[in-house]
């Protein structure tokens, strides 16, 4: 635990050091000029469309849990999409290494098996995908319309979204094809891991196969479920776009904040494709994020390096702090209850 404890204090200053060189590169005066020009009633509204994304997508939670058989109040699951954020947030390769967490959080709130919580929190990030890469499309679209913006790096965001496309379409065809046989590969792999650690764990006995394989059995159950329910994946997916629309907007107006001014394609752009970085080893992606956001607002925004890393740390306070913030106390809450439960 100790081990951990260093780890992650390790990447949050590893983060703090990415951020501090790219303040550095954009020059530290014009950044901190750029900041204390900042229109706070122009933050507020940064701030409120940030409120707005997190709500949009604890209601995709919200209508996943409810496909699953297992729901829980509008405003419950907005809290506890909230702390699923703080889970990603504060641990490396972002929502891959907080989505363990994430499940937990969301069975504990539930109240339901482990297996479900992880089907649930699996099946909203696989939601976000489409609405994101639609709106990137659609801010590359409004550029295109434009002859004179066009750029060598407009062309590589097509390039990127049409890879990201490709792969997801080929995963997810490939994943369903094959699913029978992913959830046995996944049996025969999982299962001597988890008995091995439960012998090394005090008080634990070994899971049988036959309680490994039912285990995983229910999460794919789950995501079948989930699956075809087509009017729970139109209302969650048409949740998760508005969120990605909020963030986009709130990046844009952002830019506004410091004295700056981007086209709002841009931001549709950015803030998908920018997302990507938070597959960093870094907490959140923190650090990786900033620098993808400015490099694209000032490639195909054609603002200055000082005034973007500007509206990006804005940006993120709103966006990254405040969901770490507030789901960090839901996370502590959830396990305080079932510290009092056990």
């Amino acid at each position: 635990m100790d081990g951990d404890r260093w780890i992650t204090i390790a990447l949050f200053i590893a983060a703090l050091l990415v951020l501090g060189l790219l303040v550095w590169l954009a020059g530290v005066e014009e950044t901190i000029s750029a900041l204390e020009r900042a229109r706070l009633s122009l933050v507020a509204v940064v701030l409120a469309l940030a409120v707005f994304w997190l709500a949009s997508w604890g209601m995709s939670l919200y209508v996943v849990l409810d496909a699953l058989g297992h729901p829980i109040s509008a405003v419950k699951s907005i809290l506890v999409f909230s702390a699923a954020m703080f889970a990603n947030n504060i641990t490396p390769f972002g929502q891959a290494g907080g989505e363990p967490v994430s499940a937990f959080l969301i069975s504990e709130a539930a109240d339901t098996e482990y297996e479900n919580g992880l089907a649930a929190i699996a099946s909203v990030d696989t939601l976000h995908f489409m609405p994101s890469i639609g709106m990137a499309f659609t801010g590359v679209a409004v550029f295109a319309l434009d002859a004179t913006r066009l750029s060598r790096d407009l062309y590589l965001s097509v390039a990127v979204l049409g890879v990201l496309l490709a792969v997801f379409v080929l995963v997810g065809v490939s994943g369903y094809r094959y699913r029978h046989q992913i959830e046995h590969a996944i049996a025969v792999v999982v299962t001597p891991i988890l008995r091995l650690v439960a012998r090394v764990i005090p008080g634990r006995e070994p899971p049988s196969p036959e309680a490994i394989e039912h285990r995983i059995d229910g999460f794919f159950g789950a995501i079948e479920r989930i699956a075809s329910d087509r009017e729970a994946i139109l209302k969650a997916t048409t949740f998760s776009a508005a969120g990605w629309v909020a963030l986009s907007v709130a990046l844009w107006v952002a830019v506004s904040a410091v004295g700056g001014s981007v086209p709002l394609a841009a931001a549709l752009i950015a803030v998908p494709i920018g997302s990507i970085a938070g597959v960093t080893p870094l907490p959140g992606g923190s650090g990786a994020i900033e620098t993808a956001f400015a490099a694209i607002l000032v490639s195909i925004g054609g603002i200055l390096q000082g005034t973007a890393v500007a509206a990006v740390l804005v940006h993120r306070i709103a966006t990254y702090w405040l969901p770490t913030i507030v789901g960090g106390l839901v996370a502590a809450s959830l396990g305080a209850s079932r510290a009092r439960t056990e």
